[in-house]
């Protein structure tokens, strides 16, 4: 007799042929049924959502983590237009690549397909759900959802309203689907299930990531944690410089791009960092090392309202998820660059400078799937690059690499024709 996980793999793979058959039209009809849905199901899904955040909270969850998991009317609007916008893009199932003729009068032709069925490993966000959902429809892929225990609640009235929403606008309700029984053995079922499962995408921390990674059969597409630096050089412009840390930082400290080590070039230690101190101070720790934190030190006026430390090795390759801030000292953009092809995690990257050497070094050298110049790291994100949602940040370098949008959900095919040629 099938489990419960099996039947929803054998549901998945017959839903991958009928999904198939779909075009455009009857993919984007069902999707904006299903946004319909959520926004009619708002209510459910709020109430869902606070039993799964008061429940984080009893466990004692860290706030900026609490935020990840946490559901508004805002954020619910946010989901919606995600769906919407991915609605708008181009189907990117069955386009043209290249076509040409061959000496003896074949034809080829490569052609974009979908995937095949893909299951997603993620933790906390119940927006990845519905991001996902939407995104895999869309190029044709069935899905199979397996969140983190912490939102079962809320993952649970999304999912109910996507797969209603499906069905109320033709669709395939049978292509999308949640692992919900909550157990950390249904992991392990998905990354070895290679007859049902064509690729599986990790989004979540160290630990999960590496789990899949070294545990999996079915195929791989790696997304990776976030140690994202911000290197700050002479010929910034200070005050322009905090305003970006300070958003890389603060804005939303529990996500993969959020910024985590600060570079400081040591001719621009005193210009930056008793004014970065001073708008931090009762906002977020830092971690400081000796030229940095003498810097801070000089301005005494706010030091009482400021955590400072003196920083470790290990702050340099931990991703704090937190209001937590390393900053280190560096004595040319070289060495910012070498520190950060050590302890990065190839994820997003940036140098805040007026100077076209470095930016242009800075861009060539940094190994990052994402390198910014004067900007903050926070827009490495599915919906800021236009994606309408993604799937995740790869930091891989096959297949897909960034925000994964649709086309991360693709593969190709040749389509060969011919006239009676045999090969001698």
């Amino acid at each position: 007799m099938a489990t419960p996980l099996e039947t929803i793999f054998i549901s998945l793979k017959q839903a991958q042929a009928e999904l198939a058959t779909q075009n455009r039209a009857c993919k984007d009809k069902a999707l904006a049924a299903a946004a319909a849905q959520i926004d009619r199901d708002r209510a459910a899904i709020l109430e869902a959502n606070a039993r799964d955040v008061e429940q984080a909270r009893k466990n004692g969850t860290k706030e900026s983590l609490v935020d990840r998991l946490l559901l508004n009317d805002k954020r619910i609007d946010g989901i919606i237009e995600g769906i919407e916008v991915v609605i708008r893009q181009e189907d990117p199932v069955g386009k043209v690549q290249a076509g040409w003729t061959l000496p003896n009068g074949l034809q080829i032709e490569k052609v974009t397909v979908p995937i095949g069925t893909a299951a997603i490993i993620y933790e906390s966000r119940p927006n990845v759900t519905a991001d996902c959902a939407a995104l895999a429809y869309k190029a044709g892929c069935p899905i199979l959802l397996r969140g983190s225990s912490s939102a079962l609640e809320s993952n649970r009235a999304l999912v109910r309203a996507i797969k209603t929403g499906l069905t109320n606008g033709g669709g395939i309700a049978d292509a999308v689907a949640l692992a919900e029984s909550g157990s950390r053995d249904e992991i392990d079922v998905i990354l070895k299930a290679r007859d049902y499962i064509d690729a599986v995408l990790p989004r979540g921390g160290h630990e999960l990531i590496r789990r899949v990674v070294e545990n999996a059969s079915v195929p791989v597409i790696e997304t990776g944690e976030g140690n994202c630096h911000i290197y700050v050089e002479p010929s910034a412009d200070i005050e322009q410089a905090i305003e970006i840390i300070l958003n890389a930082k603060l804005q939303k400290p529990g996500v993969c791009n959020a910024v985590e080590t600060l570079l400081v070039h040591k001719d621009a230690v005193a210009a930056l960092m008793p004014k970065l101190a001073e708008k931090l101070a009762g906002k977020a720790e830092l971690r400081c090392d000796a030229v940095t934190r003498s810097a801070v030190l000089q301005n005494a006026s706010f030091t009482d309202k400021l955590v400072l430390k003196d920083a470790e090795e290990e702050d340099w390759e931990t991703e704090f998820l937190d209001y937590i801030l390393a900053v280190k000292t560096v004595a040319s953009c070289d060495e910012a660059i070498d520190h950060i092809n050590r302890y990065g995690t190839k994820h997003s990257e940036a140098i805040l400078t007026n100077d076209l050497k470095s930016a242009q070094e800075f861009r060539l050298r940094v190994d990052a799937a994402c390198v910014y110049v004067n900007a903050s790291t926070r827009f490495t994100d599915g919906g800021q690059f236009g994606f309408g949602a993604e799937l995740g940040i790869s930091t891989q370098k096959f297949h897909a690499r960034g925000p994964m949008g649709l086309e991360a959900l693709t593969t190709i095919k040749y389509l060969v024709t011919g006239s009676g040629q045999t090969r001698l």
